[in-house]
């Protein structure tokens, strides 16, 4: 069952005066499903961005096993994830699997810039509302898309009030770095100097990478996510990011 909010979390003052920043909450915020709308990119940049990777003149690719690929094998090679299938393919035409997953990846992300460029995705109205919050705490975005993608993202609607923006980097450890692995939210509680906070998702994988860190999960409710019974016994349930400042 969703959690009451307690209300602001306190903080600690030192013998100086001074605040302990390491007892300050901080707010981190997914972006996908959360800031932009959409529960993520389409899928159809991967196959294209496969296109891309082969038809590069700076891959040296034997060309005859391309041609005897079997559309089943294009489509394992085109899937987002990294799977031991993959890697037998890239095995059968002689590349490498984590150096053509790597420069996919790189493709992808131009591609999925390329499409929030061209205004296939915008930002969840409510967006505004993050800037009572920040008003309160320190904030920051922490998302399992591209790296590359979430600068553009946060540039391109000028969001320019978070105090940290991390995506995943491109490639086989990145993959294994998404959500629910913590690991880009305690880089992000590390440079932000803080041990306690919110984290704001829209998946049940954001609320258990929050939980695993320490952090507050908070899910908001959006179009995509109506029916999501999170496993989770505590977390706090909001139905827009306006009601976020009253739990913080």
């Amino acid at each position: 069952m969703p959690a009451d909010s307690d209300g602001p979390k306190a903080t600690t003052t030192r013998g100086d005066g001074q605040r302990d920043r390491r007892s300050d909450p901080v707010v981190l915020f997914d972006m996908d499903g959360v800031l932009v709308e959409g529960d993520g990119s389409n899928a159809t940049v991967h196959a294209r961005a496969l296109t891309d990777v082969l038809e590069d003149p700076e891959i040296d690719l034997d060309h005859a096993h391309l041609s005897d690929l079997s559309a089943e094998n294009r489509e394992t090679l085109e899937a987002y994830e990294y799977t031991p299938a993959f890697e037998t393919v890239c095995e059968s035409i002689e590349i490498d699997p984590a150096d053509l997953y790597r420069r996919r990846e790189a493709y992808s992300a131009d591609r999925i810039v390329d499409r929030i460029r061209a205004g296939t995705r915008g930002l969840y109205a409510d967006v505004d509302a993050i800037s009572e919050v920040q008003n309160q705490c320190v904030t920051g975005v922490v998302s399992s898309n591209y790296d590359a993608v979430v600068a553009f993202v946060l540039e391109h609607f000028e969001l320019d009030s978070f105090a940290f923006a991390r995506g995943r980097s491109p490639g086989v450890d990145g993959f294994y770095r998404r959500k629910p692995n913590p690991y880009y939210l305690t880089e992000a509680l590390e440079a932000l100097d803080s041990t306690e906070g919110y984290y704001v998702g829209d998946r049940a994988s954001d609320l258990v990478a929050a939980e695993r860190v320490g952090l507050e999960p908070v899910l908001v409710r959006r179009p995509h996510n109506e029916a999501l019974e999170p496993a989770l016994e505590t977390y706090i349930e909001i139905e827009t990011l306006a009601e976020l400042s009253e739990v913080v």
